[in-house]
């Protein structure tokens, strides 16, 4: 490649994006993209500020993200700010982290909306509903956004059959997973578990693993949020709740564990899963479509509301040394598939695709 893509890659700094904004970044870089972040929602820290602007050019809007906003009106400008941003730094194509950017977007560039998760997929994944009263513009502009994407990509063939079951076919669909820059390791197996995730949110299933919690004679440890920007709160009662912590410290904590385990009843990829599978620590999943399908054969499965039977089998695996060592080789062995080399080599073959061909007036 002789000359350079500047890609724009919309990011916020209060999920799971933010992490695959910077290791997707870095993959690209020595293969000819330079990446500017284009943020919203709630500000970055100093660290992550940092951070983003090592590894390219960040750019913050004072907007909201869609599943912080009250309405669709909250949303009116963003297709304007990303537009003018692009013009802005000159981007040769858009990567777009959430559907709904790209409703009713206008720019001759191409565009690539990702979907890490979005209110319809969770709503009927968690509460087995649709959307309730007042939520359906988020469906919407959801599908006006997947429509009008020029390529949509799923980090998971489950939440690719997710999406077409609540928004239809979806002609351009491309399933490209997510990845972990997490170092290759080996695990302190300490006699403890540890959970990584937002737990404030309902659909990681905090409270089915602090029931069990009271029942497994490990302790569990709980990384991550307990509060959302949204106002939720998750209060753990029997496990051991240690909060958001920097990335490196929050992986360092994670080695030292004998056991981890994600309770969740939506996880469109999981990304600390590959994450404690990189250190080869033993995986305990809920037994849901997506677990299924990037960790069959090389974890073990519970069902995902059932805090008893998530207890038993901690105890069974705190039991059987053998086990556990298998079970996290055959982790270590499955996250090879999850490097940030092959998810940045799947993206730019995309990418070069939609550069090169002549788009649809828009």
């Amino acid at each position: 490649m002789t000359e350079r893509i500047r890609l724009l890659m919309t990011l916020d700094a209060v999920g799971g994006v933010w992490r695959y904004a910077m290791d997707l970044a870095v993959a690209l870089r020595p293969r000819g993209v330079d990446t500017v972040f284009l943020g919203f929602g709630p500000s970055p820290s100093d660290q992550q500020r940092a951070e983003a602007e090592a590894k390219g050019l960040l750019d913050w809007i004072d907007a909201p993200l869609d599943w912080l906003a009250e309405d669709a009106a909250d949303l009116r400008a963003i297709p304007d700010l990303i537009a003018g941003a692009a013009q802005r730094h000159g981007a040769d194509l858009l990567h777009l982290n959430l559907p709904t950017q790209a409703a009713g977007l206008k720019t001759d560039r191409p565009v690539v909306v990702v979907s890490h998760s979005c209110v319809t997929t969770w709503f009927r994944a968690v509460r087995g509903s649709g959307l309730p009263p007042g939520w359906e513009w988020h469906g919407a502009l959801n599908a006006q956004g997947l429509s009008r994407a020029d390529a949509v990509v799923a980090p998971s063939r489950s939440h690719g059959a997710a999406l077409t079951a609540c928004y239809g076919q979806l002609p351009t669909l491309r399933v490209v997973p997510n990845s972990t820059a997490a170092p290759l390791g080996k695990t302190l197996g300490k006699p403890m578990v540890v959970a990584s995730g937002r737990w404030w949110d309902e659909g990681k299933n905090g409270a089915t693993l602090d029931a069990a919690a009271e029942h497994t004679n490990l302790p569990i440890h709980l990384l991550g949020p307990t509060q959302g920007p949204n106002g939720t709160i998750f209060t753990a009662r029997n496990a051991i709740a240690k909060g958001e912590r920097p990335h490196a410290e929050a992986v360092a904590l994670m080695s030292e564990a004998g056991i981890f385990v994600s309770p969740s009843i939506y996880e469109p990829f999981g990304l600390a899963v590959a994450e404690a599978a990189r250190m080869g620590l033993p995986l305990v999943l809920s037994d849901i479509p997506t677990f299924r399908e990037l960790w069959s054969e090389a974890a073990m499965f519970f069902p995902p509301r059932d805090a008893e039977a998530l207890a038993v089998m901690l105890d069974r695996l705190a039991a059987d040394p053998p086990e556990r060592r298998r079970l996290g080789e055959a982790a270590r062995l499955r996250s090879r598939r999850f490097t940030p080399e092959a998810q940045a080599t799947a993206m730019l073959s995309l990418y070069m695709d939609l550069v090169r061909q002549p788009l649809p007036t828009r």
